[in-house]
């Protein structure tokens, strides 16, 4: 299948996903009932942030340009994917890639998030049958020519034991950080809030630990965070909330909440849903030096980094882990 087809079909695919289709709403609603993660809000988000950001005739012609993808892959590879399911269509970059790239791939979905990417695929085998020779799913992953695995950083071993020997991207725990300085206007914490709270804060692309300068006022950002008290509707979240605040409270951290959030004076870079962690800084360079390669960050928000209220709205190139899968895919 030649390059400028696929393409076609990927425009067309986002066309669909942005539309009402019956088969497409049902398939929304099954995901939503079988992951309660998946607030119906969230799946919009992401399916929308999927066809507007990737699924775009000329966003697609000028990333395959800028790789000088050829039209067609003479020697396609089997390419194995497991893909992780803390939000929904959180895989689909990799196999969009994969397509991109014109390999084949075998796709191990999550036991979390196996309803919507299956879906999807199943309408481009309506729109091409030999798509079905191109993508598949497999409950286990074996005689591939090269693997891409996300999970956590204790499966990473495992994948590394199974998958070690062959080309491969192996990922792990990643999370993101904001830096704030204090002159933060209301409307961009308020977009701060979206980074930290969208998806109740699941993803590798959430903020999970701000940095802040001492003598930081909390106040604008406690009030900013209001906005999803909703969440105290959703029982696993308000579940979440009573039992790290009820640690807080029997333990010696400083810690503040607004009554949906809680901030918690921790070194860590990771916090559990409805917690946020914050540290103190002196110094922005030396913070910046400190923080620079390291391998549990995933996005940087902030006054010069990451635009506030963008994380959660990745490009083609932005890629997990910072690893460009696609010139993996090409070195094949």
């Amino acid at each position: 299948m030649i390059l400028p087809y696929r393409i076609d079909l990927l425009v067309h695919l986002g066309t669909y996903m942005l539309g009402n289709d019956e088969g497409w709403v049902e398939a929304k609603e099954k995901a939503s009932y079988q992951n309660a993660w998946f607030a119906p809000e969230f799946i919009e988000l992401a399916t929308t942030n999927i066809a507007k950001e990737f699924l775009q005739a000329d966003k697609l012609a000028a990333w395959a340009k800028s790789y000088a993808i050829p039209e067609e892959n003479a020697e396609p590879k089997n390419v194995g994917v497991v893909m992780a399911g803390n939000i929904p269509l959180v895989g689909f970059h990799d196999f969009l890639c994969v397509f991109m790239s014109g390999h084949q791939i075998t796709i191990k979905p999550s036991s979390k998030d196996d309803v919507l990417l299956k879906y999807l695929v199943q309408q481009l085998y309506q729109w091409e049958i030999t798509i079905q020779n191109m993508v598949s799913f497999a409950e286990n992953l074996k005689g591939c020519d090269a693997y891409i695995a996300t999970g956590s950083n204790n499966s990473s071993r495992y994948f590394d034991y199974y998958f070690g020997r062959y080309p491969n991207i192996i990922r792990k725990n990643r999370t993101s950080i904001a830096v704030l300085d204090g002159t933060e206007t209301a409307a961009e914490l308020d977009l701060l809030a979206d980074d930290i709270q969208l998806y109740f804060g699941l993803g590798c692309r959430n903020v999970t630990k701000l940095y802040v300068p001492k003598s930081y006022d909390f106040v604008p950002l406690l009030d900013a965070l209001k906005k999803y008290d909703h969440y105290f509707l959703f029982h696993k979240y308000k579940h979440n909330y009573d039992y790290h605040l009820a640690l807080q409270m029997m333990g010696i951290r400083q810690y503040m909440t607004n009554g949906s959030v809680i901030l918690s004076e921790e070194k860590s870079f990771f916090s559990p849903i409805s917690q946020v962690n914050y540290e103190f800084y002196d110094d922005r360079e030396s913070l910046f030096a400190t923080l620079k390669g390291n391998e549990d960050i995933q996005c940087l928000v902030g006054h010069g980094l990451v635009p506030f209220g963008k994380a959660q709205q990745p490009s083609l190139t932005d890629y997990a882990d910072g690893v460009d899968t696609m010139q993996f895919l090409l070195g094949l």
